[in-house]
């Protein structure tokens, strides 16, 4: 058995939020290093090698969990244990409970950050593996190949998205802050990934996620997530919903997915049932077939394509119809 030896690189603790940007706009190759819970597996199998890892555990600004008038901001370095365990989100938010509650297992969640679940990197059963087991398969196209081994007739990577927060966050309607040097800017969440297996973050060189911001809540919401084993798995699909029924009649849906796709995404369609009354079987099925004609599972994992794209339809009107009643 083959000894797992990480590669040598330079630790950097900056002070604050401008430090550390200046650094990773400095160096290319330089990788931000929170909870370190995906980061670490990925230096143990080879899949990464940077030059330096810039450590934000020294940046207090970015663990607060804060409540205003224009809703809650969840600071990037805030721990997944912490959010699932804090009563205003629960009460307010429950998606965002449940999908944090669902990552991994206790002690992944004691560690593993927001920030670090929202920047996920995509996975496929072709990447994700040893450097020996790579090597004998003669790599992929996300990492040294020239061939997706998913779709190999195409020209681009297609391995999965499979953080649970996302969706949990996109289907409230949050917006990302993203830092830099020169200060901070908002953007909708889903601006913040790209359809792209190989590099579906749309940040530039320098930018760090630096918190989310949810907008007062008037929902109910809800996650549910399809895996392997009924812990520590990442999902196979998962589903996150967020409604709000007004005199019997749909006022708001949103609906979004993770794990089948190399993005999360908002589901579409759902806009021309709001205003109508409410039949919780109607809607529930009517979703389930937007999301079959909309999520892209391939071979990314050891269960079968149709399989997650049934499992997925699955849970969105489980969850729809819970959410309705």
């Amino acid at each position: 058995m083959s000894v797992q030896i990480l590669p040598q690189f330079r630790l950097a603790r900056p002070r604050d939020l401008k430090e550390a940007s200046a650094l990773l706009a400095g160096d290319p190759e330089a990788r931000v290093l929170a909870g370190g819970t995906d980061l670490l597996a990925n230096l143990r199998d080879g899949l990464l090698a940077p030059s330096t890892l810039v450590d934000l555990g020294a940046i207090e600004e970015l663990a607060a969990i804060a409540g205003d008038g224009s809703g809650i901001r969840i600071g990037a370095r805030v721990t997944l244990a912490r959010l699932a365990a804090d009563a205003r989100i629960a009460i307010l938010y429950p998606a965002i409970a449940q999908a944090a509650a669902s990552v991994a297992g206790p002690a992944h969640r004691s560690v593993a950050t927001v920030g670090g679940n929202l920047c996920l990197g995509t996975r496929c059963v072709f990447y994700n593996q040893s450097e020996w087991w790579r090597r004998a398969n003669r790599y992929c196209l996300k990492y040294r190949g020239e061939v997706c081994h998913v779709a190999p007739q195409g020209n681009s990577c297609q391995a999965a998205y499979s953080g649970d927060l996302a969706p949990a966050l996109l289907a409230l309607g949050a917006e990302a802050e993203i830092a830099d040097a020169g200060g901070s800017r908002r953007i909708a969440l889903s601006d913040l990934y790209v359809e792209d297996g190989a590099a579906h973050l749309a940040l530039r060189a320098g930018e760090i996620v630096a918190a989310v911001h949810v907008p007062p809540a008037r929902l109910r919401s809800g996650y549910r997530k399809a895996r392997a084993r009924g812990a520590i798995d990442f999902p196979l699909a998962g589903v996150a919903a967020a409604l709000r029924v007004e005199a019997g009649r749909l006022a708001s849906l949103r609906v979004a997915l993770t794990g089948t796709n190399s993005r999360p995404f908002v589901l579409d369609g759902t806009a021309e049932w709001i205003g109508k009354a409410l039949d919780p079987t109607a809607l529930a099925s009517a979703v389930g077939k937007l999301v079959q004609h909309q999520v892209r599972p391939l071979r990314t994992t050891v269960t079968a394509a149709n399989y997650r794209r049934q499992v997925a339809a699955a849970l969105a009107q489980r969850l729809v119809r819970e959410l309705s009643a």
